[in-house]
């Protein structure tokens, strides 16, 4: 089986719409795609707001803001 291409989705605060990203891209193509998301300036947290948008479409996310730092030096 062919390893999982990986992507990187990089913002700010990674606590809305990168996390929002993450989780849609692992929930729908988790198959062909490894996801992950970090921020410049990480948040702390993940928004309320954002959680709440991706139960509504049925995906659950355990995600916790990250920098961007833990990802240095991996491929994507």
């Amino acid at each position: 089986m062919e390893r999982a291409k990986r992507v990187l989705f990089l913002c700010t605060g990674n606590s809305a719409r990168s996390q929002m990203a993450e989780a849609l891209v692992n929930t729908r193509f988790g198959d062909e795609w490894q996801a992950v998301s970090a921020g410049t300036q990480p948040a702390g947290y993940v928004h309320p707001t954002a959680l709440r948008g991706l139960a509504e479409a049925g995906i659950e996310h355990r995600g916790r803001s990250k920098g961007a730092e833990e990802f240095r030096g991996e491929p994507f």
